[in-house]
């Protein structure tokens, strides 16, 4: 692997995924809530300029584009367990629902490239897919927010009348998210589909 500064940046990435669960098994909550907020967006930031870094600096490599994938897909999928699971209090299908379909569209397509071999590399990332993943970033850090919002509030009721900008915070942040991981979740079938529909040649059976 070459280390130049694009995949350095793929990598510190890839290793922020596992990170976000490891923020709430050692700290408590609003801190848990405010290091996974600022892990997950300082990856998501690093998601751009490696790339751009990568084809302005002339130092694409086999390694960065296979990793960079991998780590996006990672950090997605943990975020929406984390995000899941700390919800399960009043966890709702308009959570669980969306992010089941990402989920599964990752694993399927992730098979799916696993399958097609060498020919996956063929089928370009279009920028409905890029679209994807930014309205996914948005949406996972929008919902981290609302758990910061929740945890002061749910500690402190008695200064509720002191605390009424964190209740619209708690409140339009979780309509937000939630509406931003449905335009995702929309996204995501979108661009699976597209994915199969471009890869069915590949998968016809020959005589």
């Amino acid at each position: 692997m070459k280390w130049n500064l694009p995949n350095i940046l793929t990598l510190l990435r890839l290793l922020a995924a596992p990170g976000l669960a490891i923020m709430f098994l050692y700290f408590t909550r609003p801190y848990a809530d405010w290091f996974a907020l600022l892990l997950f967006v300082s990856a998501a930031v690093t998601d751009w300029f490696d790339g751009y870094l990568a084809r302005a600096w002339k130092q694409e490599t086999k390694m960065g584009a296979m990793l960079d994938p991998i780590a996006d897909k990672a950090m997605v999928v943990i975020a929406l367990m984390i995000l899941v699971g700390y919800s399960a209090e009043h966890w709702t299908p308009w959570l669980v629902l969306p992010a089941t379909v990402i989920l599964f569209r990752e694993v399927f397509v992730s098979g799916l490239r696993e399958y097609l071999g060498d020919v996956a590399g063929t089928l370009k990332v279009t920028k409905l897919a890029k679209w994807k993943t930014t309205a996914q970033m948005i949406a996972i850090a929008t919902l981290f927010s609302q758990g910061i919002f929740e945890h002061y509030l749910s500690k402190r009721p008695e200064d509720f009348a002191d605390l009424n900008w964190v209740d619209v915070g708690m409140v339009w942040s979780g309509r937000l998210g939630l509406w931003l991981l449905w335009v995702a979740a929309a996204l995501t079938l979108i661009t699976g589909y597209d994915y199969l529909r471009k890869a069915m040649p590949h998968l016809k059976e020959t005589r």
